[in-house]
């Protein structure tokens, strides 16, 4: 698996939290919605019962207004006229004249006044001004019914006086918040608070009520309206039943693009590309030996990946996945660049081969002749031949192509091989299709043998083949004595494999060139066969 599907459990978490974002969101968002729906019932409902409040106060100064006429008449000739006024005009309790602070006449009790004290049950309020209102618990009529007095006072100490019943505000506060729990309160110049509602709202769960106070532009009137929790909690409840449906729709396609993404950025072909960015791939070089010049004629030039931690990823693995992602060309791209940045170090003979394996898919794209060409031209003072493997395993469609470009690379002195030879599908049709210099045995027939006189049919056959075609040969994954005697003998002149070298990275390689390169191969010496990925 990609390094970064290890990390697979906290991709769960992420889908997980994905999933959870919109729901979350979701709660907060109508959280915040339910206190604006709340707030925004709050101020409406404080705007309508400043309304009525206004409406009832323009009555009332009407209604004084009018009273002015009856201004310096006996009581007596005007007490049913303010009996009607007071009675036929709604919200009245009361209606009257003054005289200093003494009530000369009412529509309630005619003479029998008494003072505006008394009536009040109250002092009157000290504003300094003629026209002055007041919210009172009650009055001297009515005691345990608040009240809303309004007085007009003349500079000659008369004036004129009406009451407003603040049950007609009472009633109006509980029509337009009962259904809700509302606690409202009414206040005239800071008077006694006029109130509707439950004495006490209870908290619920973590929500408190919330508070509202507004006041008239027209006149000194304060109103108060407090929210219970529950009212809020409804709101919220109310909210989420209508969002929880789309939350639950956009959660699931969160988790499932969160989850695209993640497979996205965990593919092998993402992994790659990080890995080439950051110089995770380096090259390891394995030198061919030749029996005829008897020292190393080349090397194969093999892509390793090692990640930050030294963990190295199997080539098979990531080549394989590199090429089934359509990211293989990019790759040996990469492996070039890397190739030509190591050899500007080497201090080689001319002629020296330096191979490397090339995809089908690099072959039948359309900038592989000019990658070859330009890696040719960057290490061209070495005057090395470069020798391009095609991997018999991978199916190349348009031969002919192929094999213009192939024959094209070889006019300007580059090598053909066909590596890994007979474990493909396609081995006869190769050398029928494609211009060849070399063919490299698979391992699997070196393997096969077993002594210097034993016969290994399908390995003669290959070599016997090779010389009839006139192409070189070359021994992969050659471990023993026995293995190098045997091919040596049958004419095979190109050797690879432990028995002469191992694979080794760009600074092991040159000091190896400089040390052994340039010996000839002792048989004698004895190698322990091992397992290898090229």
């Amino acid at each position: 698996m990609p390094p970064q599907r290890k990390n697979r459990d906290f991709g769960w978490l992420l889908i997980v939290c994905a999933g959870l974002l919109p729901l979350v969101l979701g709660i907060l968002c109508t959280a915040i919605e339910a206190r604006h729906t709340v707030s925004q019932q709050q101020i409406s409902t404080a705007n309508s019962l400043l309304t009525q409040a206004e409406k009832m106060s323009d009555n009332a100064w009407d209604m004084i207004t009018q009273l002015r006429q009856y201004h310096y008449q006996p009581c007596a000739k005007i007490e049913d006229q303010l009996q009607r006024a007071g009675t036929l005009n709604a919200y009245f309790r009361s209606v009257g004249l003054l005289s200093g602070e003494n009530i000369s006449c009412s529509s309630a009790f005619g003479l029998a006044n008494g003072t505006l004290t008394q009536m009040m049950m109250q002092p009157p309020p000290i504003t300094g001004k003629a026209w002055w209102s007041i919210s009172i618990r009650g009055t001297y009529g009515v005691p345990n019914r608040p009240a809303v007095v309004f007085v007009r006072q003349l500079p000659d100490t008369t004036g004129f006086w009406a009451v407003i019943d603040g049950q007609y505000l009472m009633d109006f506060m509980h029509a337009i918040g009962e259904s809700r729990g509302y606690q409202m309160s009414l206040r005239f110049s800071g008077g006694a608070p006029i109130t509707s509602g439950p004495a006490d709202i209870e908290p619920e769960l973590y929500l408190k009520s919330e508070p509202y106070q507004a006041e008239s532009s027209r006149y000194p009137i304060s109103v108060n309206v407090t929210v219970p929790a529950s009212e809020l909690l409804k709101a919220w409840r109310q909210a989420l039943f209508i969002f929880l449906p789309m939350a639950a729709i956009f959660s699931i396609l969160l988790m499932v693009l969160t989850a695209n993404w993640l497979r996205r950025r965990i593919s092998w072909a993402d992994e790659i590309r990080r890995a080439m960015r950051s110089r995770q791939f380096s090259v390891h070089y394995q030198p061919v030996y030749s029996t005829e010049i008897e020292r190393c004629k080349g090397a194969e030039a093999l892509l390793r990946w090692q990640l930050p931690n030294g963990e190295m990823i199997r080539p098979d693995i990531f080549i394989s996945h590199a090429e089934s992602e359509g990211i293989i060309v990019q790759l040996t791209q990469h492996l070039l660049d890397l190739m030509a940045e190591d050899i500007q170090g080497w201090e080689v003979e001319p002629g020296f081969h330096i191979g490397l394996n090339v995809a089908a898919e690099h072959l039948q794209h359309a900038d592989f002749v000019q990658d070859i060409q330009r890696f040719a031209r960057r290490i061209k003072d070495k005057q090395m031949v470069v020798t391009l493997e095609l991997t018999e395993r991978s199916l190349i469609d348009d031969g002919e192509l192929v094999a213009r470009k192939l024959r094209y690379l070889q006019s300007h002195g580059m090598k053909v091989a066909i590596d890994d030879f007979g474990t493909g599908h396609c081995s006869l049709s190769y050398l029928l299709t494609f211009p060849l210099d070399y063919l490299k045995i698979d391992r699997g027939f070196i393997n096969a043998i077993e002594g210097l006189e034993a016969e290994t049919p399908v390995l003669d056959a290959i070599i016997n083949l090779c010389h009839k075609l006139k192409l070189d040969v070359l021994g992969e994954g050659v471990e023993t004595s026995l293995q190098y005697e045997y091919l040596r003998q049958r004419g095979v002149v190109l050797i690879q494999g432990y028995y002469y070298a191992r694979p080794m990275d760009n600074d092991r390689l040159r000091a190896w060139l400089n040390e052994q390169g340039r010996q000839p191969l002792l048989v004698e010496e004895s190698h322990e066969p091992e397992l290898r990925h090229s």
